[in-house]
């Protein structure tokens, strides 16, 4: 494909370190690429699907299907982020070691497991997951040194809380700013305990311990997490600022979340963490021909 013509300032494009990367048995070039990670929760809790996946069978069907649907990436996790009952490091193991294990075996997409707790970011690894996804900003440091110790590739996240913990009416002086110092801080210590930066990804945290006229504002602003140098992962998908943006319950919030994706993708956001696959994915390769990363499929309307 020849090269695209250039795009409008700073449309699309990231000062990336390192642009291409090796996660798993997948490369990534992102200053050209953009991942579909999709969310397969052995919870009977979980965020979106209310334990639709918390079955061993359903979870593995799950993320098989997502492979099959175009995903680059599968998110598994055992754990919801929102505060609720203490789940042991053994039963999380439980809950996630087999969908990684079996996806492993069936697939060459990416598998991350999201987790806050050491050994399970270790036993994951052994099982073959590529990615340690953490949403508590490394509150335990030494996932950073599990990492450290493997080819894997951390995700380092914005929130402020405890894990499982709530956070009521957070409050933000300049919130951008605010998540870019955090994140900032807490990619220096991954680097100070041996993560590699090519093995770096930020996540800005949407929603996470904030409002959603802070996520709006970081959306809006995401440029500057972007500006870190690292691929941003944008986890949009469904979340109550959309429902609060435009007063839509969880299942009628596809189009507020391919719009919120969308805009991601535009400031700079290399990742987008999705429930519907199929949309998403038709979405992504859709943004990436218009910004002139990937060819059309078919030229019949040339003919």
């Amino acid at each position: 494909m020849a090269d695209p013509a250039p795009l409008p300032a700073g449309l699309g494009t990231v000062p990336l370190r390192v642009p291409v990367r090796r996660i798993g048995r997948r490369t990534f070039d992102f200053s050209r690429q953009v991942a579909v990670m999709a969310i397969v929760n052995r919870t009977p809790d979980s965020f979106f699907d209310q334990g639709r996946t918390f079955a061993l069978d359903s979870a593995v069907a799950a993320a098989v299907a997502a492979a099959g649907q175009g995903a680059d990436w599968v998110d598994v996790g055992g754990v919801p982020f929102k505060p609720g009952p203490e789940l042991s490091a053994a039963d999380e193991l439980d809950r996630v070691l087999p969908v990684v294990e079996a996806l492993v075996a069936e697939s060459d997409v990416v598998v991350s497991v999201d987790t806050f707790r050491p050994e399970v970011a270790a036993a994951a690894i052994r099982a073959g997951a590529s990615v340690v996804n953490d949403t508590t900003a490394l509150h335990d440091p030494r996932l950073a040194d599990v990492v450290a110790d493997s080819e894997a590739t951390l995700v380092v996240t914005h929130s402020l809380a405890p894990p499982r913990t709530a956070w009521p009416h957070p409050r933000y002086d300049d919130v951008a700013r605010e998540v870019v110092d955090l994140l900032s801080r807490r990619v220096d210590l991954a680097l100070a305990r041996g993560v590699p930066e090519e093995r770096i990804v930020v996540d800005p945290g949407h929603d996470l311990n904030k409002a959603t006229v802070h996520t709006l504002e970081l959306t809006r602003r995401l440029g500057e997490v972007a500006a870190l140098g690292f691929p941003v992962l944008a986890a949009v998908s469904n979340k109550d600022f959309i429902g609060e943006m435009l007063d839509r319950e969880k299942p009628d919030r596809l189009a507020g979340t391919l719009a919120a994706a969308t805009a991601c993708v535009l400031l700079g956001a290399r990742v987008v963490r999705m429930h519907d696959v199929p949309s998403a994915v038709d979405a992504v390769r859709m943004l990436e021909g218009i910004l002139g990363w990937r060819a059309p499929l078919l030229a019949r309307h040339d003919v």
